[in-house]
């Protein structure tokens, strides 16, 4: 099974930024290394991601999905090969946050939600440095202190400067990252444990 690698982001960025050319590297890196490459399937970050995994030689039907927040399967972007329009609406993001690796590329408060999402799920969450918007300014940081893993792991956003640098990431770190989110707790027990008693 070849692992799902989120890409998140702005929503709205020109063709010649340097957000659409990292998402595009990235995008690109992560098929080329034999992974699949899922966005919000919309424009901006999105789209340019997808358009990297597209361009990879390795390039094989199948290894873009686009999770759409409306129902409509019309709206993703071209570059899509899989398509899920599930009308959840700002929702879908959870799902975007549930991939094993999650790759943010600057963006705004949704990207922000993402990220949030993402560490509450246990995801490995991955940071581009040199980009406009909330990736730069939340990579190498905690997001919250809820996160146990393997003993002497120290888990962060981690931080990445490059396509490389996200591979070299996911190769050295995803093997940490075993636990899944199970439920919302109270005091330690799951809600609806604590509704029973």
């Amino acid at each position: 099974m070849r692992t799902i690698v989120s890409v998140i982001g702005n929503g709205v960025c020109s063709d010649d930024s340097k957000n659409a050319k990292i998402a595009f590297e990235v995008g690109k890196a992560l098929v080329d290394n034999g992974y699949r490459v899922m966005t919000g399937g919309l424009n901006g970050v999105m789209k340019h991601a997808l358009r990297g995994a597209k361009a990879s030689e390795k390039y094989v039907d199948g290894d873009t999905i686009a999770v759409l927040p409306m129902y409509d399967e019309t709206e993703a972007n071209e570059y899509a090969d899989i398509v899920i329009p599930t009308g959840i609406d700002l929702a879908r993001d959870v799902i975007t946050a549930n991939a094993p690796v999650v790759v943010a590329v600057g963006g705004g408060s949704g990207t922000l939600g993402e990220i949030a999402n993402a560490w509450t799920l246990y995801r490995m969450v991955i940071a581009m440095e040199d980009v406009e918007g909330w990736s730069a300014k939340i990579a190498n940081t905690k997001v919250g202190e809820e996160r146990i893993y393997d003993e002497g792991f120290e888990d962060k956003v981690w931080g990445a400067k490059t396509a490389e640098d996200v591979i070299k990431l996911i190769q050295d770190k995803l093997k940490h990252y075993k636990m899944r989110f199970q439920g919302i707790t109270y005091d330690g027990k799951r809600v609806k444990d604590v509704l029973k008693s």
